[in-house]
């Protein structure tokens, strides 16, 4: 499938499920879902099967522990296509509000793609087991570690 791109922000907010209860005309577009299809469903309906399930068990400890997280996500559109963006979620008092915006296209073609496809492809070998998550994060603390980053210096370094 194609990659789309996109111009403006992805703004929602969904409650502590992560039911979506607000999208933005801008999500509208670029998923190709409409305001009802969206409103009440699980913000995963744009899931890709490309994101690491490792990278999603960060945010969701992150944001449920009442912090602040910035991430690179591939999200999947109705039609299959797919389309990356940087989040910026933050815990409101009812639930999650995230802003997305496109990355730079280098910085996901040379260093997050090929780090989320390492990670997904050992989540895979391991039968999207918990040990499989496990071994996909470890992934992501050794580039950390062979950085000498924390994960949110990693992502400004990215984003700089």
């Amino acid at each position: 499938m194609a990659e789309i791109n996109y111009t403006g922000t992805i703004i929602s907010d969904t409650d502590k499920n992560g039911m979506i209860t607000s999208a933005n005309d801008v999500f509208q577009t670029v998923a190709g879902y409409t305001q009802d299809e969206l409103i009440g469903a699980n913000h995963n309906i744009v899931r890709h099967d490309d994101m690491p399930r490792a990278c999603f068990k960060l945010v969701w400890d992150t944001i449920r522990a009442g912090k602040e997280i910035r991430a690179f996500v591939i999200n999947q559109a109705k039609n299959g296509d797919h389309y990356w963006v940087l989040a910026h979620i933050t815990p409101t008092s009812d639930g999650y509000h995230a802003e997305r915006v496109a990355p730079n296209a280098a910085t996901i073609n040379d260093v997050v793609a090929p780090l989320y496809k390492q990670m997904r492809d050992k989540e895979k070998e391991m039968n999207c087991s918990n040990e499989g998550m496990e071994a996909a994060t470890q992934i992501l603390l050794d580039v950390l570690a062979d950085k000498g980053l924390s994960y949110d210096e990693l992502i400004d370094a990215l984003t700089a």
